[in-house]
């Protein structure tokens, strides 16, 4: 009362009010926080969308690709085909044949059956991200066709590399496992 005056009782019991009211919007409106720290159902998809992925994915390719080309004795045609190769290699492990998540998270099971692929925005075609990591293989096939002047060799390895890569990110084969591959 001395500093206060009448009101200094009240002044109390509403602030805490007013903040219990606060964190009771805030914990409404926030999602659970589980597996990654992040709040996301499946932080296995999430992080393809984060700033700066695209320009870390470009710049770890074109390191790869010169690591390739310091080779002694690796000519250039070979230097691009296997880069292509390797990374269309990648792509098609990491995107297409592992399914689940690598830690535990809160979504039941649900992602276990799906593949990274998959997985990626939660099933939505023609985002940005899958996008991208569908006009990557492209790109670098027709750079690869470029440095090798279209060689019939080097040529027909790295499109068969290519329809392997891009069949699996038809919007047409969302969940469907070819020949029992990767069923269970």
């Amino acid at each position: 009362v001395a500093f206060g005056g009448k009101f200094a009782a009240t002044r109390g019991t509403h602030t805490r009010s007013v903040s219990k009211q606060r964190k009771t919007r805030t914990y409404k409106n926030q999602r659970k926080m589980i597996a990654g720290g992040n709040g996301d159902p499946n932080p296995n998809s999430s992080w393809l969308d984060s700033r700066g992925l695209w320009l870390a994915y470009v710049l770890g390719l074109t390191i790869f690709h010169l690591c390739v080309l310091s080779i002694p004795f690796v000519q250039i045609p070979c230097a691009w085909t296997i880069t292509n190769l390797l990374h269309n290699l990648a792509h098609l492990y990491f995107l297409h044949l592992i399914k689940g998540a690598p830690w535990m998270s809160t979504d039941a099971g649900e992602n276990r059956k799906y593949t990274h692929w998959e997985q990626i925005d939660c099933g939505e075609q023609f985002t940005s991200t899958r996008k991208f990591l569908t006009a990557a293989p492209i790109i670098l096939f027709l750079l690869t066709s470029l440095y090798t002047r279209n060689d019939a060799e080097h040529f027909t390895v790295n499109l068969i590399s290519l329809v392997t890569v891009l069949v699996p990110k038809l919007p047409q084969l969302h969940g469907v496992r070819l020949f029992g591959i990767n069923r269970y």
